[in-house]
C-alpha cells in the first residue's frame, strides 16, 4: 500500500493505492494516527488507486473515522470504482461517509 499526501485548501489529501486488507488495514491505520499527531483533522482520501478492499480494510477505515471524529474532524472519500465503490455501497460506508467523484467535488462539497 501506498500513500501520497499533498494538502489542498483545508483538507489534508491522501492517494492511496494498492490494497487495502488484512495485511494492509494496520498500516492505514498507522497513517491515520500520524496524520491526526500533525493535528490534521480533515482528511480526504482518495481511492481511485486501490483495486481490492474487504472486510478489514474497511474496519480499518472505520476505526481510522472514528478517532477522526473523536477529534472534531471529517472525512471524505473520493475516487472509488469498480469493486471498492461496490463494497462500500453493500456495507453501508456509502450511506456512513461523504462520497465524491473527484478531488475537486470533495474539497468543494
Amino acid at each position: 500500500m501506498d500513500f501520497n499526501n499533498t494538502k489542498m485548501g483545508d483538507y489534508y489529501v491522501v492517494d492511496v493505492a494498492g490494497r487495502l486488507d488484512a495485511t494492509t488495514s494496520s498500516e492505514f491505520e498507522q497513517q491515520c494516527d500520524i496524520w491526526m499527531e500533525a493535528e490534521e483533522y480533515q482528511i480526504l482520501i482518495d481511492m481511485s488507486a486501490v483495486e481490492y478492499i474487504s472486510s478489514a480494510g474497511l474496519r480499518g477505515i472505520l476505526t481510522s473515522a472514528k478517532k477522526i471524529k473523536g477529534k472534531a474532524g471529517n472525512i471524505r472519500f473520493c475516487g472509488l470504482q469498480g469493486m471498492v465503490a461496490d463494497v462500500f455501497k453493500m456495507s453501508g460506508f456509502a450511506a456512513m461517509f461523504q462520497i465524491f467523484d473527484n478531488k475537486e467535488q470533495a474539497i468543494n462539497g
